[in-house]
């Protein structure tokens, strides 16, 4: 079972993938989610709620930090 939503996921594996080609230092701020990349996925909002608050969204971001810092 996995930990997040498969659309959770899909984002995760874009900001990782946009993290990767741009170097973008920005991924925890929730603006990100405004980039053309991300409009397949839904609004902001949409793709926040997907992670269950706000909170959780950026509890996530923070792992997928952790993950790329520790690699």
């Amino acid at each position: 079972m996995y930990k997040y939503s498969e659309l959770a996921q899909q984002v995760l594996s874009t900001l990782l993938e946009k993290y990767a080609n741009e170097g973008i230092k920005e991924i925890e701020e929730t603006k990100v989610l405004q980039l053309q990349e991300f409009a397949k996925y839904g609004s902001p909002m949409k793709i926040v709620k997907e992670f269950g608050g706000k909170e959780a969204y950026q509890k996530a971001i923070k792992e997928l930090e952790d993950e790329i810092y520790t690699a």
